[in-house]
């Protein structure tokens, strides 16, 4: 760090206000997920709240006087909106069909374990440290508890928790395929505007995935109540915008190493929501694997960090970060 980024270095008071943020806030919109199903079809729900924030952000960048995409960078933009927002976002809101919120959430903090070894695999990060390692060994072991667990609570379509499994697990493992892309093919620019191209990509394909589902003759929005309603402006306003914001500003200003912690605080955060809001059980077994895959990611992440000194984040990484809601 050079001495003229050390005398513009954030407090820590604006730090841990953006880190509360990613923390609750992120971790509270899987509840606000459950509650928007009840209203919207997966993927047109997905579909809707990425075109409107992706629109808004886009078009608020290019008022402001950010330079015009090339084709290259709307191809790179439509590459990591189909790994990302398609299949991360759109796999996990389609999986809360059939598990709970808080057995959703901790299925996606497996992200940084697959961005461990995909990365290590492709070439893109170093070989994993010990730490890496046995975090990777722990993390299988709590996705195994709590893929055997089965629990009463109450879902929208029961009897499909395998399904629901292995679709927030392909979603996680699509969206750490997207993230690594997002790092070698970064985009160019305002990494705010290279934001909301990447969400109007993914929404442009959420909502054909939903047209394909047939989803299009089961929605009706006169038939909306005003909770779903609510669930999705939050979703929209807190979710896309303010955290995600928030989490592009902590990349630039910290190292991705602090960004990255909430990987494993928001399972925690959508796991007491759920228990206390939503009537999801939370038993010993699924304590016991919440408990692994928490001390699994924290090793990954901070087993992960160099004692090199840190170097300008790439533009991709500054653009998209974990699966998030």
């Amino acid at each position: 760090m050079t001495a003229s980024s050390a005398a513009t270095r954030p407090s820590a008071l604006l730090v841990g206000g953006a880190l509360l943020a990613l923390y609750l806030i992120w971790g509270s919109t899987y509840l606000g997920t459950k509650v928007a199903l009840t209203a919207w079809p997966p993927f047109l729900l997905s579909a809707t709240r990425y075109l409107l924030a992706g629109g808004v952000q886009y078009g608020v960048m290019r008022l402001s006087g950010a330079a015009a995409p090339s084709k290259q960078d709307w191809l790179r933009a439509a590459v990591v909106g189909f790994c990302l927002p398609l299949f991360g976002n759109g796999g996990t809101t389609f999986s809360q069909q059939f598990i709970p919120s808080g057995l959703a959430a901790l299925m996606v903090a497996t992200v940084p374990m697959f961005l461990a070894v995909l990365g290590w695999v492709s070439g893109i990060t170093p070989k994993p440290t010990a730490k890496v390692l046995i975090g990777l060994t722990l993390g299988l072991g709590g996705m195994y508890l709590l893929a055997s667990t089965r629990v009463a609570a109450p879902v929208l379509i029961p009897g499909y928790q395998t399904l629901g499994i292995a679709a927030v697990l392909l979603a996680a493992f699509m969206w750490s395929v997207g993230s690594l892309y997002s790092k070698k093919k970064p985009i160019g620019g305002s990494p705010f505007l290279g934001v909301g191209m990447q969400m109007l990509c993914g929404g442009f394909f959420l909502l054909i995935a939903g047209l394909l589902h047939g989803e299009a003759d089961k929605f009706h929005v006169t038939g909306i109540g005003l909770k779903p309603w609510l669930a999705f402006a939050y979703l929209v306003s807190m979710g896309s915008w303010v955290a995600f914001s928030a989490y592009i500003w902590l990349i630039r200003v910290t190292e991705p190493a602090l960004a990255g912690t909430y990987a494993f605080v928001n399972p925690v955060v959508a796991v007491l929501l759920g228990w206390a809001f939503a009537g999801e059980a939370l038993n010993a077994q699924m304590a016991g694997g919440a408990a692994l895959i928490v001390v699994a990611v924290m090793l990954v992440v901070l087993g992960g960090r160099r004692s090199s000194a840190p170097q300008p984040a790439p533009a991709g990484e500054r653009q998209l970060g974990d699966i998030q809601d």
